[in-house]
Order: structure tokens, then C-alpha cells, then sequence
């Protein structure tokens, strides 16, 4: 996100001046850059390797939004101040020319510090030419938008490289699908269906897909009997449906299989990558959008702090549909996860690179959609607020005269935003220490 201010130079004269820095900073900086290449040392011989590509390719990601803010800012002759990447006491740093760059303790996340982000901060009349606040909308959009934007261009580059090496996976619904997950305290438990079971007729209609079955189910309320292929015999289960947690026009069973279907891989040439890159992309910016709003709702947020209250029912990443979607497909569709889940599922990817790097391209560019969705959430203190707050002042200025917004009224609702987040958070971080997420087989 921008965080404070700008510098007051053009990119291209910036890129064109010269790199000399101060010999006493980089001195003084050793001991934290030394400690630093200690924990990333230590991080390979506890964990391994794939962990600490997992963790240099997601702070690569953090220092490409930054970037983004960064050079935006200096084009439009903002006064930047810092460069961090992490948060907490500073490691390491150096000084480059007016701006501070370096390494923090705590690597959650990144930051450049623009000047005059807001009316509420203090600055030299000399420097006020260089505020953010000063600048045109559309200066002020421009760096506002840059952090997403990197996310979605680097998105579209792996999608289209999923797309041309790794191939297009096509899902076949299979007729040889198995339960592999009950949920508790649903029809499916209270009728006693195990993992292995195969549904194969309803009422007495055989249904040989999970797609007949979900097409078949009769209304919430409804007894249904069930045919149940177990070890080459057919049991008879009787059970009434609930009403799905996400539709309450659907019958729900309260099962999940990662087998009801079957992959294939269709090669795919660069001119037809083109549209399939922006229409893969379009359907998981809008996956996002919806998961965010679910997640985030009144209900959701219920759902999400009982299951962290409750024992974690567990969660694995599956294919479906050509997508890589997280969850355990009954209880937990929209489990969030933490940095720490995404480290431990990069970590996988990367371990498995040999057999499958296409699926490893796929997901970092689903987690850099999901961030840059959830970066434009129209709250401070995320970038949507920035862009929110300009566009409303916009709106407001009349015949040449600026309106510029209060943004002291918006501080309480950035600190409950502040809070959401950080306790959500803290409880997904909960669940993925206490119950690691898996990739199938």
C-alpha cells in the first residue's frame, strides 16, 4: 500500500543518476544483513529449500507492489522517504540519495513512506509541491492503483505461461468418484456414509457422476433414499436434506470428493493463450471479489471465528474445473488462509516443481489476483480507501475548486478495519499451524 510520501525527481533522471552510497550505513548495516542470511540459513536446514523459495518468491511479490507505488510516485513527482520490505526494527538499511531503503525484522509485508498521503500529516511548506496530496486525480490514482496492478500484470504473465508450457487442464466428470470427506453433524454423518462411499442411484434413479448427483437432489426438506456402493455391494440409506450453507435453495448431503473428476492436459498456442489468459483470469478476479465478500460478511465472519473455536475440520487444495480452489469442499469452502498457509502450499509447489510446475505458476498467480482484489477494497487502510477518498474529493470539487475530504473521520473505521483483519488473521494462522493445508494424493 502507499504509505507516506515522494520524491521530487522524474523516474528517468532517478534511474539515470548515479548509485553511490554512503560507506557508514552499509557499514553499519552488516550485523542485521548478516543476521538476516543466518535465519534465511537456518530457514533451509530446518525446513528445506522449498521453503525458502517459497518465502523469496512472496517477498518478491511484496517488493513488485511496492514498486509499483514507488515508481509511479517518483513519475509524478512525489517525495518518497522509504523503501522497506518488512515491518518492526530496522536490519538493514542504506540511504539513496533523499529516500531510505533496507530490510525489517518482521517480513509481513512491504511499504513505501509517500509524503502528504493525507491532510491530517504535517509537512514543510517547502515540501508540500511534492505531496501526494497536492498532485491531480489522476497522479493520485495512478500511484493509488500501481500496487494492484503489478499483482494483476504479473497474474497475466503466469497465467499465460500456465497456458503455453504447462497446458490447458480440462476436468472430466468421473464416474468412479468416492467420498473422501464427511462433515459432521450433517445427513450424510447422521445416515452413516463413510469416505469410499459412491452414491450410484436417488429414489431409485441411478446417478453415475457427482454432477448428477448435485443436478438430482430434490429440495431441502426432502427424504431421499440413497444407493451406496461399498466394497462391490449396494446399501439402501435413507436421510433428509438440509438446506446448503450457501444456497438455501439446494439440498445438502454434507460430502465432498476430490476425485469426482479427472484431469487432462490440452496444449494450448500462444494466439489462443491470449483469450484464455484473460478469461481464466476474469473468473478468478471474480472467485475473489465473492470469497472476500463472503468471508467478510456478518455470517461469514460467524462461520469463520466458530471454526477457529472448534476443531479444524482440515482443508485441501484441489483442481477443479481447470482451477486450483482451496478448501476442504464441505466445511470449510471459503477457509482463509494465512501467510503462513501460503508459505506452506508454495513450499509444496516448489517441491513437486519436477512433476508439476504448471499447477506452481497457477497458484502464484491466484494468490496475486486475490491480493490485488483485496488490496482495492474501498477502506482505508488498504489502496481502495486512497482511491475511494480521491475519487469522492473529485466528485465534490466545483468549478475549479477542490474539496478535500476530512480523512479524520475515517481513522475510527480504519482501526475496526485494522482490527477485522488483524484478528481474522491471527485465527487463520491458528488454523493452519494446527491443521496444515495439503495438496490432493
Amino acid at each position: 500500500m502507499p504509505a507516506e510520501q515522494s520524491g521530487s525527481s522524474p523516474v528517468r533522471s532517478f534511474l539515470n543518476s548515479p548509485r553511490s552510497f554512503p560507506k557508514r550505513d552499509l557499514r553499519e548495516g552488516w550485523p542485521g544483513l548478516l543476521l538476516v542470511a543466518g535465519v534465511l540459513a537456518a530457514v533451509v536446514g530446518i525446513w528445506g529449500v522449498p521453503l525458502l523459495v517459497a518465502l523469496l518468491l512472496i517477498l518478491a511479490m511484496l517488493f513488485l507492489h511496492e514498486l509499483g507505488h514507488y515508481l509511479t510516485a517518483r513519475w509524478a513527482g512525489m517525495k518518497v522517504s522509504e523503501f522497506f520490505l518488512g515491518f518492526g526494527p530496522r536490519l538493514w538499511s542504506f540511504r539513496r540519495r533523499d529516500m531510505v531503503c533496507g530490510l525489517k525484522a518482521i517480513p509481513l509485508g512491504a511499504y513505501v513512506r509517500i509524503t502528504g498521503m493525507n491532510n491530517l500529516e504535517e509537512v514543510s511548506p517547502a515540501d508540500e509541491h511534492l505531496t501526494y496530496r497536492s498532485k491531480p486525480y489522476w497522479r493520485r490514482m495512478s500511484v493509488a492503483v500501481a500496487g494492484s496492478t503489478m499483482h494483476f500484470l504479473l497474474a497475466l504473465a503466469l497465467l499465460f505461461a500456465f497456458l503455453v508450457i504447462g497446458g490447458k487442464t480440462e476436468s472430466i466428470p468421473s464416474t468412479e468418484w468416492s467420498v473422501t470427506r464427511v462433515a459432521g453433524d450433517s445427513p450424510a454423518a447422521g445416515a452413516g456414509l463413510l469416505p469410499g462411499d459412491r452414491i450410484v442411484s436417488i429414489d431409485g434413479d441411478p446417478v453415475a457422476t457427482m454432477g448428477e448427483l448435485v443436478e438430482t437432489l430434490p429440495s431441502p426438506g426432502s427424504t431421499v433414499s440413497l444407493g451406496i456402493m461399498r466394497d462391490g455391494d449396494v446399501l439402501v440409506r435413507s436421510l433428509t436434506l438440509d438446506s446448503h450453507p450457501q444456497d438455501a435453495s439446494r439440498g445438502y448431503v454434507g460430502i465432498a470428493s476430490q476425485t469426482a473428476w479427472l484431469s487432462r492436459s490440452v496444449e494450448v498456442g500462444y494466439f489462443e493463450a491470449i483469450p484464455e489468459t484473460f478469461e481464466e483470469f476474469g473468473f478468478i478476479a471474480k472467485e475473489s471479489v465473492l470469497g472476500i465478500g463472503r468471508i467478510f460478511s456478518p455470517g461469514g465472519l460467524s462461520n469463520f471465528f466458530q471454526r477457529v473455536a472448534d476443531q479444524p475440520s482440515g482443508a485441501e487444495v484441489s483442481s477443479v474445473g481447470g482451477q486450483t480452489s482451496l478448501g476442504s469442499g464441505v466445511e470449510d469452502e471459503d477457509r482463509v488462509v494465512s501467510i503462513l498457509g501460503v508459505l506452506q502450499l508454495f513450499s509444496d509447489f516448489v517441491a513437486n516443481i519436477t512433476e508439476d510446475y504448471g499447477e506452481l505458476l497457477l497458484f502464484f498467480a491466484i494468490v496475486n489476483i486475490f491480493i490485488g482484489v483485496f488490496n482495492m477494497v474501498p477502506l482505508l487502510p488498504f489502496d481502495g480507501g486512497h482511491v475511494a477518498i480521491a475519487t469522492y474529493e473529485r466528485l465534490r470539487s466545483r468549478r475549479g475548486r477542490r474539496y478535500t475530504a476530512d480523512v479524520s473521520k475515517m481513522i475510527p473505521v480504519a482501526y475496526a478495519v485494522i482490527l477485522i483483519v488483524l484478528f481474522v488473521g491471527l485465527g487463520a494462522i491458528y488454523l493452519d499451524a494446527s491443521d496444515p493445508l495439503q495438496l490432493p494424493g
